[in-house]
């Protein structure tokens, strides 16, 4: 949900897990305690939703 941008009720990246988020900003601990944060953009985030995996756009057929 939209909580999760912020770390708000349960929506919280656990410590040491990886997101990636289209947020405009980041500092630690926003997303929860020792949660690992990767600012990108829509596409690189819907690329990464699609493969699984942090993805370049660029190598998308």
């Amino acid at each position: 949900g939209c909580s999760a941008c912020l770390g708000m009720n349960e929506d919280k990246i656990p410590a040491g897990e990886y997101c990636i988020s289209t947020s405009n900003r980041n500092f630690e601990g926003r997303q929860g305690a020792g949660a690992r944060t990767l600012l990108a953009s829509p596409l690189t985030a819907a690329a990464a939703a699609l493969t699984g995996q942090i993805t370049d756009i660029r190598e998308l057929n």
